[in-house]
């Protein structure tokens, strides 16, 4: 199931594919994309089977969270495709994701590198154990990408945000590395700012059919 808010991507000045996180629904991660200003934004929210994209932690073997983990990026993956079908460029294609949801967004960005409109990882990082390679091919050619967590967030450790920062800068990704002392694991007020902020730096489509 997926559920939707705004403009059709076809009338919107982007489309933004939103990922909630374990436990959770599209119905919540349309919540939380609500709190952006913008109105002429399209949101995509799918829905996880069992409301969780994987079953174990992004930390665990990559092994461990399959079939299910390529099963989620393959849901990413569609809907990326039937936009750019439709003649949307990627660059007019941006991602949300909250805890396990920001996993999904960054492991789809790094593994599928171009310009986007944004990346919007909030408490997540790269998915897989510690030293899993990141020899990701492709650039990011300046797409804007957030990374805000928690310097004590249960879920996500401290090193592995800064490590996926890393990687993204190394890839040519614009980054806004944003870690907030004692916050825990939720979203802010300063995050959904800084999401406006790089959002209203994408100017109106010239053409909108």
């Amino acid at each position: 199931m997926m559920l939707t808010a705004g403009p059709q991507p076809a009338d919107a000045r982007l489309t933004m594919i939103v990922l909630h996180g374990r436990g959770a629904s599209a119905e919540d991660i349309l919540g939380l994309a609500a709190e952006l200003e913008a109105r002429d934004v399209a949101y995509l929210a799918p829905d996880a089977n069992g409301r969780s994209w994987y079953p174990y932690s992004f930390l665990a073997p990559l092994e461990q969270n399959e079939p299910q983990l390529s099963a989620a990026l393959d849901t990413v993956a569609d809907l990326v495709k039937t936009l750019t079908a439709a003649g949307l460029p990627t660059s007019r294609i941006a991602f949300l994701g909250f805890s396990q949801g920001a996993c999904l967004s960054l492991e789809y960005a790094a593994r599928n590198a171009t310009r986007y409109a944004g990346v919007f990882g909030l408490s997540g990082g790269l998915i897989g154990p510690p030293g899993t390679p990141r020899n990701y091919p492709g650039t990011l050619d300046g797409t804007p990408v957030l990374l805000g967590c928690s310097d004590v967030d249960p879920h996500i450790p401290l090193e592995r945000v800064r490590e996926s920062a890393e990687v993204f800068r190394r890839m040519g990704a614009a980054v806004d590395e944003r870690i907030y002392p004692r916050m825990g694991h939720t979203v802010n007020r300063d995050e959904i700012a800084a999401i406006d902020a790089a959002l209203r730096q994408i100017p109106p489509r010239e053409s909108m059919r």
